[in-house]
């Protein structure tokens, strides 16, 4: 418990408090023999322990208070080594710093020891070694102060700082100070015991606290706190004890506790002292004729004491806390390095997504939709894809979801819109003599509900100059079931403008068609599950119940006047059956994937090419 606290350097040969004479006589002045008289009178009586020493640290002459101190009479102090009997050389530091005062290479030493009283009792002392001034008097200056008092009031005012006044629980400051001394003290190792160096944290909160403080009042909720502080602390006691350790419960603050569990044994320890912490606070609490019971939400968090640092520690535990929570309550939760991986990654897709639509890193491919009747491309779906600076090239399922729950979904949709537009204008353009294809975009429901859609798509027409025939708008059938006030306004405003409305993925939501029949909808899309369940390993086994389900919805939704279209279309055999069964258009890799906007100008051009090589056909292959 000892240390050296060194203040302030006074000019090297001066002891601090003397009052010295002006510089021009300090050596020419010297001091009378009454003076002298004086100041050994003085140097005895005081209630100050010192003692004079000589430059290799032996005691000259020590006063009353010095003996009384050590216990022992001040002759009998004369010609010892005044550091052994004030522990200066219990450690290298201390031992350095004092002869460097002793050989005047250094103006003072100040340190704090723990001596032993006489009476057998310790104290804390201020030991304070400076030169004698005026050089000329030779030696230095050993004083003794006792601070025991002093150190005991600091230990209190710590205490007070370092602990919850609810709880009595150490409180953030303390928890933090000791977990990152765990983390910098190396590990131990010792063959005859488990391997040591690895650290735990069981990071909880109460579920519905806040409802017994505002319901019941703060007292109360101080006085759950200290109850759930109580089993916490037997809960660690129990464990730590059984494993011949000690753990540190802590309140970090609300109703937020932490267990840190220094040289874990394992994921297994962790786990289990999640699973006491729980059932103990299972128990009902009686406070003041109230019977109040709570549960609790907590993060577990074990690792490797190198290479973590405080801060990740808690990073890791604040969101398994987070997990335990999402995940229904009243639960632990262990942190899983790969979960943590997909959450940082949309953090970071949705911290970026706003920007990176200002900073254009989106494009469009376009995935050909073709007639089933002849093989012909009637028209292609935009696809949006992030070309993100550090995930590479990104699909729609890693960030359209993330775009539609922070809005960005909207300026998003409007810049697809526009660029898809515009490109089959440029197409149309480029080819005057083809039949121009017809662009399907994908419009989410937010859309409808956060922007003027109608006049958006009115405005992007005019300015693109594409017919509004040519556009065709799909929207999930989740999203257009149970259309009513504003969306059904602006879907029935749309196809009055002549849009076409596709109802996406159809069969996965409500399936339900007697809607379609008040709803402006042109084009149903299925969903491709529909078609997977067509395809054999040989294509030529269909599946008598897949297909009578497409045939009905196939035939109804033509009795309603839609038109249908297949997803998913992957082998000659699917395309047959579809073509069979009456579908209008099919769309999948048996056709084409998505491809880049130059790859569809090839397309048409190829097409234009093999018309006037064979005059009179119906129409090319999309494939």
């Amino acid at each position: 418990m000892s240390g050296t606290s060194e203040g302030p350097e006074p000019p090297a040969g001066r002891a601090l408090g003397t009052v010295r004479p002006p510089v021009t006589e300090r050596h020419a002045v010297a001091a009378s023999p009454s003076e002298l008289r004086d100041y050994r009178a003085a140097f005895h009586v005081s209630v100050l322990a010192m003692a004079v020493l000589d430059h290799e640290g032996q005691i000259v002459s020590a006063n009353d208070a010095l003996a009384g101190l050590l216990g022992t009479e001040a002759a009998a102090l004369a010609a010892q080594p005044a550091a052994a009997l004030v522990g200066l050389s219990s450690d290298d530091r201390t031992w350095h710093a004092y002869r460097e005062v002793l050989h005047g290479r250094r103006s003072r030493l100040r340190c704090t020891r723990r001596l032993k009283h006489p009476d057998g009792r310790s104290l804390w002392a201020e030991i304070t070694v400076v030169p004698m001034d005026p050089p000329s008097t030779g030696g230095l200056l050993l004083s003794v102060a006792d601070i025991s008092d002093r150190r005991e009031l600091q230990k209190r005012l710590r205490h007070l700082q370092m602990h919850d006044p609810v709880t009595r629980l150490p409180n953030r400051t303390l928890f933090f100070e000791r977990l990152s001394a765990a983390l910098e003290t190396p590990p131990f190792h010792d063959d005859s015991l488990p391997p040591h160096g690895r650290i735990g944290l069981c990071y909880l909160d109460l579920d519905g606290f806040k409802a017994v403080n505002d319901t019941m009042g703060h007292r109360m909720g101080d006085r759950l706190l200290a109850a759930v502080a109580g089993r916490l602390t037997d809960c660690a006691g129990r464990e730590g004890s059984e494993r011949g350790g000690s753990h540190l419960v802590a309140r970090l603050g609300g109703d937020e506790f932490a267990i840190l569990v220094e040289d874990s044994t394992g994921t297994p320890q962790l786990t289990e002292l999640a699973n006491a912490v729980l059932l103990s606070l299972q128990r009902p609490f009686d406070l003041a004729g109230q019977r109040l019971s709570v549960s609790a939400s907590i993060g577990v968090v074990e690792r490797a004491s190198a290479g973590t640092s405080p801060t990740g520690l808690m990073q890791a535990a604040d969101t398994t806390l987070f997990w335990a929570k999402e995940d229904g309550k009243a639960r632990w939760t262990l942190f899983d390095p790969e979960r943590n991986a997909h959450r940082m990654t949309r953090q970071a897709l949705s911290s970026t997504l706003r920007p990176a639509v200002e900073r254009g890193e989106f494009t469009l491919d376009y995935q050909p939709l073709v007639c089933m009747a002849d093989g012909a491309v009637r028209g292609v779906e935009a696809l949006v894809r992030w070309n993100h600076p550090q995930f590479g090239r990104l699909a729609p399922n890693r960030f359209v979801s993330i775009a539609e729950e922070d809005g960005t979904i909207v300026q998003l949709g409007r810049w697809v819109l526009r660029t898809a537009c515009r490109q089959a204008r440029s197409w149309q353009l480029d080819h005057p003599d083809e039949p121009p294809l017809f662009i399907s975009v994908n419009v989410a429901v937010r859309q409808v509900w956060d922007s003027d859609l109608v006049a958006d798509v009115a405005e992007i027409l005019a300015d693109t100059g594409l017919d509004a025939g040519l556009l065709q708008l799909e929207l999930t059938e989740s999203a257009v079931m149970g259309s009513a006030g504003r969306p059904l306004r602006a879907l029935q405003a749309l196809s009055d403008m002549g849009v076409r409305i596709a109802i996406d993925d159809f069969g996965t939501g409500y399936s339900n068609l007697a809607y379609l029949s008040r709803l402006p909808v042109s084009v149903l899309k299925l969903d491709g599950s529909f078609v997977r369940g067509f395809r054999y390993e040989d294509d030529t086994h269909p599946s008598p119940a897949d297909e009578t389900i497409v045939e009905a919805m196939v035939q109804l939704a033509h009795r309603l006047g839609l038109t249908v279209t297949a997803e998913c279309v992957e082998t000659a055999g699917q395309a047959e059956r579809l073509r069979r069964i009456g579908c209008d258009t099919g769309q999948g890799w048996l056709y084409s994937r998505a491809v880049a906007p130059e790859r569809i100008g090839e397309l048409i051009g190829a097409r234009a090419s093999r018309a006037a090589r064979a005059p009179g056909t119906s129409g090319p292959s999309g494939d």
